[in-house]
């Protein structure tokens, strides 16, 4: 149940007020002056609100809006005995095309939308990083354990962040499943380009430094490869044998 339907289901019902439920054409006649034209259809409901306040239901026959209803409101002042429009709006009804909800954009942020200029929103406990000291409470003592300890930075990859690094490079481009390295004649862990990477992460990553490589510049898993191997050679063409044209000079054309 919708926000809106709960709140008429928990408000207390209101008397029916005759001039307002009568009004239903003159609602109708107020709404063809403001919708498209050909958008309203026949109506449908009439609801009250509160009191001497109560809105018209006028179907909708507008095609980009499928599954809505227009929605007259009207009201009269005390011992009136004619009713006043006060707004006309769409309102979704059930199974009405609606847009998709609102997502955050930390949320809706995916690999690959960075661009330049572009900044990600800080995530202070994010699983994947974990404090690269452990911090005393005094500002100046925990400043100088992070720059004696050589990392330079508050925080460092979290055993889960490895694990999920890892997995990701390794089923991807830079993996053995990657068609360049399906067909390479051998692997990186041969080639004289394959840099090692530092720390965990060295028993299985590299970067390539080659640059006739696809991957120069990039992460590779040992078992990756490419035809740009340092240890490998394409075989040489064998030249192709041309019988030369035979040419006599002591024969003359007659013209």
């Amino acid at each position: 149940m919708s926000p809106r339907a709960a709140a008429v289901t928990d408000r207390p019902a209101v008397k029916v007020d005759a001039v307002l439920a009568a009004s239903a054409d003159r609602a109708r006649e107020v709404l063809l002056e403001c919708a498209e034209p050909g958008s309203v259809g026949s109506a449908l409901d009439f609801e009250m609100l509160a009191d001497r306040l109560g809105v018209h239901y006028f179907a909708c026959d507008a095609r980009a809006y499928p599954g809505w209803r227009w929605a007259v409101s009207v009201t009269r002042v005390p011992r009136a005995k004619t009713a006043t429009v006060c707004e006309t709006t769409l309102v979704p009804a059930e199974g009405a095309l609606l847009s998709p909800a609102w997502v955050p954009y930390a949320d809706r942020l995916a690999p690959g939308d960075l661009g330049p200029g572009d900044v990600t929103p800080f995530v202070a406990d994010d699983p994947m990083l974990v404090a690269g000291f452990e911090a005393t409470g005094d500002q100046e003592v925990d400043q100088v354990a992070l720059w004696e300890l050589g990392l330079g930075r508050p925080r460092v990859l979290s055993a889960e962040g490895r694990e999920a690094a890892a997995g990701r490079w390794y089923a991807g481009a830079a993996g053995p499943s990657d068609p360049v390295a399906v067909k390479a004649p051998a692997r990186c862990a041969s080639c004289g380009f394959f840099v090692p990477m530092a720390g965990a992460l060295r028993a299985v990553f590299g970067v390539c430094a080659s640059e006739w490589s696809p991957s120069d510049g990039k992460v590779v898993s040992l078992d990756h490869g490419c035809g740009a191997h340092s240890e490998v050679d394409a075989a040489a063409p064998v030249p192709e044998k041309v019988n030369p044209p035979i040419v006599d000079d002591y024969i003359l054309d007659v013209t």
